[in-house]
């Protein structure tokens, strides 16, 4: 991938995406040491930086492939993605979900004009599924996080925050599925200023800390967090964007996180959902390291259950 490709998708996204505003907290950097720079993805389209690689990978697609429709499996953010990206792009969208997905997620897909399938809640059953409609309909398989143009269009939230704060020394994004991370990594190699790029990851779900040691794609056995968005694992293409352009992974404990979560409610007085909170709770564990840096945090999203918050 060029940096030109990057700004083309950026260019090619805009009527389709929030340029998020990026907020700052004089309190949170004497708390943390260090000037911190908070790109407000929870601001995004559907509430989440899920709407740009959408955008993207919809918009990629050749006007037989859009006349025929998009599919994915997702119980969270890409569905909601995904189904407003194709109806704003004016495609068709089928989203295969887990009978035991929340139903206020069904329903805002179903808001957002997705058609949903629904399966059993195993990996396996949702990839056949998609499988089936893929074969059915003639619909393209958008993957949430294991698609160049899908990390492409996330690397877009990191490009903008780098046209404002060119001088960056890191950018922190939690890792779940690798798309953000990875797209962020691109953004900072090609836009920023020696900006290395870390990850945040719950030690209960530290598959990709865990696979940077190893040097191959590693699996969670059990995946009890607090931050839902992130209990999937990274892809095959992502992987090797990870391994070349991310300098480490932080592991934070489940308090941790819902500490970071709650300062960020309180001093800022904005909502992000508990897998954003992850890597300002990376940042503040280790916060000696990063002693008077100019920091960029992308809070990945605001899609909380409010009825079910841990504090």
């Amino acid at each position: 991938m060029t940096s030109q490709e990057l700004k083309q998708c950026h260019d090619r996204i805009k009527p389709y995406i929030h340029r998020t505003a990026v907020l700052t907290s004089s309190l949170l950097n004497e708390i943390s040491g260090a000037d911190l720079f908070f790109k407000c993805e929870n601001f995004q389209r559907m509430g989440a930086f899920k709407m740009r690689g959408a955008a993207n990978g919809i918009s990629q697609l050749t006007a037989l492939q859009k006349e025929k429709g998009v599919v994915t499996h997702s119980s969270g953010n890409f569905a909601q993605a995904l189904s407003l990206a194709a109806k704003s792009l004016g495609v068709k969208a089928y989203i295969v979900m887990p009978s035991n997905a929340p139903q206020v997620k069904k329903d805002a897909v179903k808001g957002y004009g997705g058609q949903i399938i629904e399966c059993p809640p195993t990996l396996q059953d949702r990839e056949e599924t998609a499988t089936k409609i893929q074969n059915k309909r003639g619909a393209t398989f958008i993957h949430p996080s294991d698609d160049l143009d899908v990390i492409i269009g996330q690397g877009t939230a990191a490009l903008e925050l780098l046209e404002d704060h060119p001088d960056l020394d890191y950018i922190f994004t939690p890792v779940g599925g690798g798309g953000l991370i990875a797209g962020t990594a691109l953004a900072a190699h090609y836009y920023g200023n020696n900006c290395k790029v870390i990850g945040g990851e719950p030690f209960e779900v530290d598959d990709a800390y865990r696979s940077l040691l190893s040097g191959k794609i590693e699996t969670n056995t059990t995946t009890n967090t607090i931050a839902d968005g992130l209990k999937t694992q990274l892809g095959v293409i992502n992987f090797p964007i990870i391994q070349k352009h991310v300098s480490e992974i932080i592991r934070v404990e489940e308090q941790e996180i819902i500490d970071a979560m709650r300062l960020i409610w309180e001093r800022m007085k904005i909502i992000i959902e508990p897998s954003c909170a992850v890597p300002f709770a990376a940042l503040l564990k280790e916060k000696e390291k990063f002693k008077h840096k100019k920091m960029g945090i992308i809070l990945s999203g605001g899609n909380v259950d409010l009825g079910n918050l841990p504090f």
